[in-house]
């Protein structure tokens, strides 16, 4: 049976789909994009990082896919309307969205920086809105579409000294549900997917303040923070989560919505 489960997930096209993933340019975003054009999809790229998004770009059209880059801050509203504008003047519309792109801040709630905070729930949060609500129309047009939200683990939990980040997943998770109620009579779907920690740049980067703040090496942050709540002692990989959104686009998958999908070595079964 498992081995016809993969099967049938393998099997999943997603020829004629228009793809937009924000954060496309490493960690989730870009194993997303990896693995929507593999599966056929058109996949509009969008990040803030010029070089990166455009070496990714490039790996992916070398290899046959139909790719765009558009270098975009997701934190501006001129920059979620410009992307949505011209995935439509390339592409005709949008049937699958993919909200991402992320930053993350550790630090006490007492020193926490204040633009920051502004910062991370402009991106995470207010971003997400905002395409939502310019690309929304194109998948009603159509009576088809898949909305999906990169949540978090800190979407559903909390951890000390993440304010920001646990607030705009938070967030995210009630605007998916509200999405998800008002979409379905269109044929949109809206779920969020709420993985634990990934082997991603997002991650690593945090290692030295997550060391500072608990008084410990950096050695240790991995499994004494990290997986420390995890009943699977490990990083989950970019394409596990994936492998995970590609399904959410499938038709296998249309009575689901509204969801929080947890892929999360076993931290909630606690």
């Amino acid at each position: 049976m498992m081995a016809a489960n993969q099967a049938q997930s393998e099997s999943i096209s997603l020829q004629g789909k228009v793809a937009v993933v924000t954060g496309a340019a490493s960690g989730i975003g870009l194993a997303i994009a990896r693995d929507f054009a593999a599966h056929s999809a058109a996949v509009v790229l969008a990040d803030i990082d010029s070089a990166r998004g455009e070496t990714a770009t490039a790996e992916l059209s070398q290899q046959g896919a139909t790719v765009y880059f558009v270098q975009t801050d997701i934190g501006s509203r001129a920059g979620c309307r410009e992307l949505i504008e011209r995935t439509v003047a390339r592409y005709g519309s949008v049937d699958i969205l993919v909200n991402n792109a992320g930053i993350q801040k550790v630090s006490p709630i007492e020193e926490f920086p204040e633009e920051i905070w502004d910062r991370i729930i402009s991106i995470m949060l207010t971003g997400a809105f905002l395409l939502t609500r310019y690309a929304i129309p194109y998948m009603y047009q159509k009576g088809w579409g898949r909305i999906i939200n990169i949540s978090s683990i800190h979407g559903l939990v909390a951890s000390a000294n993440k304010a920001a980040y646990v607030s705009a997943k938070h967030g995210l998770m009630g605007l998916t549900k509200v999405v998800a109620l008002e979409a379905a009579a269109h044929g949109v779907t809206c779920n969020a997917i709420c993985p634990s920690y990934v082997r991603t740049p997002l991650v690593e980067a945090q290692i030295g303040d997550q060391a500072r703040v608990h008084g410990i090496p950096e050695s240790q942050v991995i499994e004494k923070i990290m997986l420390q709540e995890a009943a699977l002692k490990r990083l989950l990989e970019p394409a596990e989560v994936a492998s995970l959104a590609r399904y959410l686009c499938s038709d296998m998958a249309s009575g689901i919505t509204g969801a929080a999908l947890t892929i999360d070595c076993g931290w909630t079964a606690h």
